[in-house]
């Protein structure tokens, strides 16, 4: 039936409360799109349906009568409200029991629709209670999906609006429960289990709606930056996440990160207690306290605590975290992001497995990481039958003990550890540090220590030890100068390629004479010591010191310049004589420029050699173009779309194809956003063997035919 919403949890469907309400005979549905209209049938009350809030209102009444117990007959809609101006309708009004005459208002509710801005809902919070003063009515409440204030006031003063707040709304007229959510689905009252809800999970647009409006409170207008306001967002999704995970909670007790009957100050304070106490616990997640007022982390528990992290399928969260990650890392952040397609066909292409130690040494926000855990994932489903402990330990162990990466930045190190642990785990082994520093504190030829006594690499995990990664998939990033000044003393000295470069090369200085400029084309050593050399070039070197002899492989993010600068030609012999190169995938010029950063770039695969290994000169490599990657200059889609089935308004699959893989995508219809529904997308996965990554299995099968 069109506007009814049906709720996913797991593979099960659920019917909305609306759509039991339609079934019973309490509202029908009449007409077609713009025509269509709501009739509540005991209020003797129509509404046009297509309206987007009447959809909002519609689902939350229904919700009233099969939820909470509240006879229809005893609720009414657009009730007038006795003031001056003729046009005060209060949206839902709920008549005290056994109120035949309806002259006894009891709670009344303002329903907006699910987007709305904090600004919106702080005025729709006074409506209500402008609304409930008026009518006499005990409690006032305002609903927005799933952020809700609920506020009493038969003990309070009708200005009133913080020592007021009540966990839930009170079930047929009863006391007002202490708590919303209780683990288990119940809540022991006088020895007896009483009904009660437990967290669920929900779909995509929910939760992105809720990390959205999370967000937008946290920006406070351009009071923070998007980077704190990002940073601040992790530690509540961090505690969140834990609090539903706390294997000391038994079925019956409430969850944490709740709001119950209780202040702004004294909810802040109970949330800066659980985030102190997990901080405790994991210390390597976050640093620092939680930096936010107490209203307006208020108004982030009521956003995210109607959600249950833990249940949502992890391809919803996949895709929500992922959309809204990668439009916060657009612009100024553009650098910290890769776009997920091109991550997928380098994972695609070396295709590690649970036993790969894995490695991204400029990690940013976790993105090739996760594409890793999430590919061994699918090895798991294939292999091992879901939800018992093999199937758990196929996936968990790689994600706990094989998957590291390093990160410069401090916030984004914290910012990859979340997208992990919201991803189901595997955090641990992401580390906040400087991938080219030294591995250790360097010693003098003499057996005594130099630099300053403070904590490297390995000081930082001793699992990142040179020489022992079987994969790395990194971009690295591009273009910025690394300067001796600016350095330890002998930081730079750890790179052999500094030995490979002409004074160009740098970035920094002028051209040396024409005679050196070939020294370093033939890949001789320069006669003068490098006093700065660019990010990327170190990076090559660093990720030979960590893959394994022989058979470590890398995927790469270079930018043209390494392959083409004729200044450059010594890293490139240096590259020839240290690695084998596998393959190139030339990328188009805007495949980063969406990411605010234009430069041309290839993806290159390569693996180290062996000590004493030197490659034929007829080994083959794989050499391709890709064209469509999935998405242009602006960021538009741009697969090529063949439609496989669709049920109307109920679910659709789609191929979407692009040069470099295959997509199959799982579409649901949604109404979360009222104006404008439409459909969104729950699932999808890459099509084994399609595009270059089929040509790319080829080619390792027998390479002759791409060479005729």
């Amino acid at each position: 039936m069109s506007g009814v919403v049906e709720a996913r949890v797991g593979q099960t469907t659920t019917k909305s409360y609306l759509e039991r309400a339609l079934e019973d005979g309490h509202a029908k549905i009449t007409g077609d799109g713009k025509t269509q209209r709501i009739h509540y049938i005991e209020a003797s009350h129509s509404e046009r349906y297509s309206d987007p809030e009447e959809k909002v209102r519609a689902e939350f009444w229904a919700e009233l009568i099969y939820k909470y117990e509240y006879k229809p007959e005893r609720m009414r809609f657009e009730v007038k409200v006795p003031r001056r101006t003729p046009h005060d309708l209060a949206d839902i009004v709920i008549y005290a029991d056994k109120d035949d005459e309806l002259k006894s208002p009891w709670f009344v509710f303002e329903c907006k629709r699910a987007d709305v801005s904090d600004a919106e809902f702080a005025q729709a919070i006074e409506q209500a209670c402008g609304n409930r003063a008026s009518l006499g009515a005990t409690y006032a409440g305002t609903v927005a999906g799933l952020t809700r204030r609920l506020l009493r006031f038969d003990k309070f003063p009708a200005g009133e609006r913080n020592k007021n707040h009540i966990a839930d709304i009170p079930v047929r007229y009863g006391k007002p429960p202490e708590w919303r959510f209780y683990k288990g689905g119940f809540r022991i009252e006088k020895g007896a289990h009483v009904p009660a809800s437990d967290l669920p999970a929900i779909p995509r647009e929910e939760l992105r709606s809720a990390i959205r409006k999370c967000h937008q409170s946290l920006w406070e207008g351009g009071r923070r930056s998007p980077i704190a306001a990002f940073g601040e967002f992790c530690k509540l999704i961090f505690v969140k996440h834990r609090d539903e995970k706390n294997p000391d909670r038994e079925d019956g007790n409430p969850y944490a990160f709740q709001r119950g009957d209780e202040t702004d100050e004294q909810l802040a304070a109970r949330i800066h207690r659980l985030y102190d106490d997990e901080k405790s616990a994991d210390p390597t997640v976050f640093e620092g306290k939680i930096n936010i007022d107490p209203p307006i982390l208020a108004q982030c528990v009521e956003h995210l605590q109607g959600i249950s992290l833990d249940r949502t399928e992890l391809d919803t969260k996949g895709v929500a975290f992922e959309e809204f990650m990668g439009g916060f890392f657009k612009g100024d952040f553009g650098q910290f992001f890769t776009p997920r397609e091109l991550i997928a066909f380098s994972i695609e292409v070396l295709n590690p497995d649970r036993k790969h130690l894995t490695l991204d040494p400029a990690c940013g926000s976790g993105g090739f990481l996760l594409y890793a855990l999430d590919h061994v994932r699918r090895e798991a489903n294939r292999k091992k039958k879901r939800g018992t402990i093999e199937h758990f330990r196929f996936w968990h162990d790689f994600a706990e003990k094989n998957l590291f990466g390093l990160e410069i930045n401090e916030e984004l190190a914290r910012v990859a550890k979340m997208n992990m642990i919201i991803h189901d785990d595997g955090h641990t082994n992401i580390v906040g540090h400087d991938a080219l520093d030294f591995f250790e504190r360097p010693m003098s030829a003499d057996g005594k220590p130099l630099g300053p006594n403070r904590d490297y690499i390995l000081d930082k995990n001793k699992g990142l030890k040179p020489g022992s990664f079987d994969l790395v998939f990194t971009n690295p990033p591009f273009g910025s100068v690394i300067k001796r000044t600016e350095k330890a003393e002998g930081y730079l000295e750890q790179f052999e390629l500094r030995n490979f470069l002409s004074k160009s090369a740098t970035g920094s200085e002028p051209d040396e004479s024409s005679q050196g400029e070939q020294d370093a084309k033939r890949g001789a050593k320069a006669v003068k010591d490098r006093t700065s050399i660019k990010t990327e070039i170190l990076f090559l070197e660093r990720v030979h010191s960590f893959l394994k002899p022989g058979t470590g492989r890398v995927a790469i993010v270079l930018p043209d310049g390494i392959l083409t600068n004729s200044s450059l030609q010594g890293v490139r012999d240096w590259l020839l004589a240290h690695f084998q190169l596998l393959a190139v995938v030339s990328l188009p010029q805007f495949a980063f420029s969406h990411y605010d950063a234009g430069v041309k770039a290839s993806i290159v695969f390569m693996r180290r050699l062996a000590e004493g290994e030197i490659v034929p000169d007829d080994a083959p490599i794989f050499m391709a173009l890709a064209e469509n990657i999935g998405y242009d200059a602006t960021g538009r889609n741009t697969f090529a779309v063949t439609p496989v089935s669709e049920t109307p308004e109920k679910e659709k699959i789609e191929i979407l194809s692009s040069d470099l893989f295959d997509y199959r995508v799982t579409y649901e219809w949604s109404t979360t956003n009222p104006k404008k529904p439409g459909w969104s997308e729950r699932h999808r996965e890459i099509i084994p063997d399609t595009g270059l990554v089929a040509q790319w299995r080829a080619f390792q099968e027998d390479p002759t035919p791409f060479f005729v």
